[in-house]
């Protein structure tokens, strides 16, 4: 038995445009089926916090196996990325300087890579010079568009390729709560 560790679980693929619809209620039933602890959803976009004596990897493939059999998909293109705190923090404390601190200005996201480094999957992003920028992290690329010439970004030109099923989109702003969650949640459980 492994020790107990808190884990953000991103889920790539549920409830876009009506497909793959999973209720949160339902996924956290799901999951505490499976034997996780303390499971706690964040919006539906498939953001959740548990606990487990399991790693990073089992919980992975435990979850990614259980979804098909409890949901009633429309494609199997779910994929599970398991972070821990520290993996988190470090994501939100090694962005680009002043990145996402101008909401009102930027449409900022945080990229996260599954199974695919950031060297690797930069290629496919055409940025359009004064609209977008990116940059590569560990395990993630910072993208920001100017909100004010969003039409005009060129960023979404990288759906159509394959790498973009190695990847999950969250805003930057649920990437910073997610963190305040799991950092609500360690100080608990350490404390």
């Amino acid at each position: 038995m492994g020790e107990v560790k808190t884990f953000l679980i991103l889920l790539r693929g549920i409830n876009v445009g009506g497909k793959n619809k999973v209720s949160m209620a339902e996924l956290k039933r799901c999951l505490a089926g499976l034997g996780f602890f303390d499971v706690s959803t964040f919006i539906a976009s498939g953001n959740v916090v548990l606990t487990s004596d399991r790693n990073a990897d089992e919980i992975a493939v435990q979850i990614e196996a259980a979804l098909p059999k409890a949901f009633k998909l429309d494609s199997e293109l779910i994929k599970v990325l398991v972070l821990t705190r520290d993996q988190l923090q470090a994501v939100v404390d090694d962005r680009p300087k002043g990145f996402g601190d101008q909401p009102d200005k930027y449409h900022s996201d945080a990229i996260f890579l599954m199974g695919i480094e950031a060297a690797s999957a930069m290629p496919i992003f055409n940025t359009r010079e004064g609209v977008d920028r990116v940059w590569p992290g560990n395990g993630v690329i910072y993208s920001e568009r100017l909100s004010a010439q969003r039409t005009k970004s060129r960023l979404s030109s990288m759906m159509t390729s394959p790498l973009y099923k190695s990847m999950t989109v969250r805003n930057w702003s649920t990437t910073v709560k997610l963190l305040e969650m799991l950092n609500a949640r360690g100080a608990h459980a350490e404390g």
